[in-house]
Order: C-alpha cells, then sequence, then structure tokens
C-alpha cells in the first residue's frame, strides 16, 4: 500500500509521520491568522495570549489520559476517534467567532473554549505514537522513529506559516482554518484501513521482521496490566524527564506562541514575508530532529542509553540558550531570524533523546508515561502564552523571550541526573 519496498513497521509509522504533519498543520494556524483576528474582532495581545493558552491547557491537561486512552483501547482505534474531533473543532475556530458568536464576550468565550477541545483531542497523539514506536521497532531503535515524528510536526508548522498567510491575505483567516480538513478525513479513513495494534496480526508482517521487533524485550519493564500506569506517577526519572521536557518546551513555545508576532511587530517584517520566515526555524527543526534522533539512537548502541540520550539531550538545550540570547540582541532583523532558527533547530536535536529515555525506562507503559512527560512540557506552553506579552509590556520583548536561556541551562542541568538505563518495575495490578 504505502511505501511498498519499506518494512511493514516503517510503511505503518509513514501514517504515524502523516498525522503529526496533519497534526500541526490544524493547530499552527491560528498562530498566523491570529495577527488578522486580532484586528478584526477586537482581541488584545493579551487576550489572545489566553485564547493561545487554552489550546495548551486543554493540550497539558489531556496527555496522560491521553496516553491511558490509548493503552486501553489500542492506537488503532484511539486514533481514529480522535481524527473526528480534530475535523471538527479546526472547523469551528474558523465558524464561531464574529459569524455566531459575535459580542466581544462571545468572540472571546467561543475561542477559549473551542481551543481548549482543540487541545483535548490533539493531545492523545504522541503519547499513542511512543507507543506504537515502542511496540513495532526493535529495542534500542526508538529514538529515530519519535525524531522523524518531529520532524513531522516540524514541516507541518513550517507549512503552515507560509499557507496560512497566503491563504488570509487573498481569502480570509476563517478560510485558513477549513484549508486542512479533507486531508484529515482522507488521512484518517488511511490509518483505519492500514493499523493494527499488534504487529503480529498485520498481514504484512513477516517472520523475520516480527522477530527482529521482538528480541531482546525479556529485558523490559514486564507488562502487568493496564492499571499499573498509576505507578509512573512516582517514578523518579520520569518525573525528572518531566521537568527537564518543562524546560525545553518553555523555548518551543516561545517560537509556537509568539514568534511570528515577534518578527511583525518587533523587527518589522510584513505578513506575507514572515510567512516565509517564520517557516524557516521549523526547517531548521525538521532537519536536527531526525539528526538527533539518529545520533541517539547510534549512542546508545555504543555507550548505553544512560549516557547515548544525556549527551544530545545536553548538547542542544545548551545551543539554544546560546542562540537565542544571541538572536534576540542580534544586529540585523534577517541575522536575528538566522540566529534563532538555530536556536530552535537545538531544541529538536534534543527529541528523540527525550522520547527514546522514556520509552527505555517504561516499555509497555510508555503511552501514559510520555503522557506525564509531555503534560510537563505542555505546561511550559500555558506560562508561555500569556507571560511573554505580560513580561514585554513591562521589559521589552527581547528580555521577556530571553527568559528562555535561563530555562535551556536548568534542563541541561536535571539532564545529569537522569538514568535512561533503570526500567520501571511495576508491582502487579
Amino acid at each position: 500500500m504505502l511505501l511498498g519496498g519499506l518494512p511493514t513497521r516503517w510503511r505503518l509509522f509513514s501514517l504515524l509521520f502523516l498525522l503529526s504533519f496533519l497534526s500541526y498543520l490544524m493547530r499552527q494556524n491560528i498562530h498566523v491568522a491570529g495577527e488578522f483576528m486580532m484586528p478584526e474582532l477586537g482581541i488584545s495581545e493579551i487576550e489572545m495570549g489566553w485564547i493561545y493558552a487554552a489550546f495548551i491547557w486543554g493540550y497539558a491537561l489531556f496527555q496522560l489520559p491521553g496516553g491511558v486512552f490509548g493503552k486501553r483501547f489500542g492506537p488503532r482505534a484511539a486514533l481514529t476517534s480522535v481524527g473526528a474531533f480534530w475535523v471538527l473543532t479546526t472547523g469551528l475556530t474558523g465558524w464561531l467567532p464574529g459569524q455566531i458568536f459575535t459580542s466581544g464576550a462571545g468572540i472571546i468565550g467561543s475561542l477559549l473554549v473551542v481551543r481548549f477541545l482543540v487541545g483535548v483531542v490533539h493531545a492523545p497523539i504522541y503519547p499513542i505514537q511512543a507507543s506504537v514506536v515502542e511496540q513495532w521497532f526493535p529495542v534500542g531503535h526508538w529514538a529515530l522513529p519519535n525524531a522523524i515524528s518531529s520532524t513531522g510536526l516540524t514541516l507541518g508548522a513550517a507549512l503552515a506559516q507560509p499557507l496560512v498567510a497566503f491563504t488570509m491575505v487573498y481569502w480570509g483567516w476563517r478560510t485558513s482554518f477549513y484549508l486542512f480538513i479533507p486531508f484529515g478525513i482522507v488521512l484518517f479513513w488511511l490509518w483505519w484501513r492500514y493499523a493494527t495494534d499488534n504487529p503480529a496480526d498485520h498481514p504484512a508482517m513477516s517472520p523475520e521482521e516480527l522477530a527482529r521487533i521482538q528480541a531482546g524485550r525479556e529485558q523490559l519493564t514486564p507488562n502487568v496490566g493496564v492499571g499499573a500506569w498509576r505507578q509512573l506517577i512516582r517514578n523518579r526519572d520520569t518525573l525528572l524527564l518531566t521537568c527537564a521536557y518543562f524546560a525545553e518546551n518553555f523555548i518551543f513555545y516561545l517560537f509556537f506562541t509568539w514568534f511570528f508576532h515577534y518578527l511583525v511587530t518587533q523587527l518589522g517584517f510584513s505578513i506575507l514575508e514572515t510567512g516565509f520566515l517564520a517557516s524557516l526555524p521549523w526547517l531548521c527543526g525538521a532537519v536536527m530532529a531526525s539528526a538527533g534522533g539518529y545520533i541517539c539512537d547510534t549512542l546508545c548502541a555504543r555507550l548505553g542509553p544512560r549516557l547515548g540520550c544525556r549527551i544530545p539531550a545536553i548538547t542542544g538545550l545548551l545551543s539554544a540558550g546560546i542562540f537565542l540570547y544571541a538572536g534576540l540582541y542580534a544586529s540585523s532583523p534577517y541575522s536575528a531570524v538566522i540566529l534563532l532558527s538555530l536556536c530552535f533547530a537545538s531544541t529538536q536535536l534534543t527529541e528523540g533523546a527525550y522520547w527514546s529515555a522514556q520509552t527505555y525506562i517504561a516499555g509497555p507503559y510508555t503511552a501514559p508515561a510520555c503522557g506525564v512527560m509531555n503534560t510537563g512540557g505542555n505546561l511550559a506552553g500555558i506560562v508561555v502564552a500569556p507571560l511573554m506579552p505580560y513580561l514585554a509590556g513591562h521589559v521589552g520583548w527581547a528580555t521577556a523571550l530571553s527568559s528562555g536561556t535561563v530555562m535551556a541551562v536548568l534542563g541541561a542541568t536535571l539532564w545529569l541526573f537522569i538514568r535512561a538505563d533503570r526500567p520501571f518495575m511495576p508491582a502487579s495490578d
């Protein structure tokens, strides 16, 4: 069916890659469309910050429930069911404000509710995807597919910037929310038709590939029942990863929420020019995410998961902090864009290490464990979205955004204490 020359696991994963790509097309569009929505709907920067944060609240709070949902019902049914709501909530974002709800309070209230629901229904994808990687890929080969998924999300965000900018300039910002709905319907239909929860159940799975996938799993975390996920909340390394992921995502959300606005209002670029320049960090991140996954898997094979995950994570975080500070105080707008793009690329270098480390620790509980970790990561967005315009109003945008450098150093420090070589050992249900 798809990519016929590849092993079955990679053919299945190609659909997950496209779902990751679609997820960021559907969630990133508002950060571009917001430049037209704010003046047309009478929304201030502070109010738009809370609307951006509403998505992140839903996304963060439902990471763990989304992971448990995927563990209980399986990736095939879980992702298909949330896909229907991806399509619905994306359409409502363009339809409700200013048409169904026309008062100031109604517009803001409807956007807050809809964006919260967008976050809720998108929350399960990465915990579930991580569990698919754990189950479908050989032991120690988890960082690369997880990192390629990050490449999918960054490419989705990169395409969203110019595509949404072009669409809203010529056809209005509402059209930018309807644009991706047919793609979503087709893609989730393909997922339902092709996916199976267990590699052994897939009709295209060969005995040789299945044997490779199942080799070496006797030393991993045992599967003692669905309810054992509750013990992960007390696992030391899972909690450390959660805190470190908060630090990395603090920088990620600077780009996700306010980078487009920063280029327009602080660096003076036009909407269309910004649409292309704002895609540069995401394109750089797409390259570095896959490179980081390959580096992490290679280092884990040579040095073990403890150092194999730690080295790319610390390197990426410290580099991100340096490039962020340099970019915010660069002498020219174009130099700033280049340096800030390198900052974002450095954050993506770490992605494979985070998800691979959690997979080494959690084994068959990867979905809820990554849900815990991603909850911490997305709590950063809840802080960043409303905090940045508030700080900018008092100390300026450059100083406000440079807080990400402090978080980068904190995240790198936490990685010195994370042990990816210690599997989680749950007690029986």
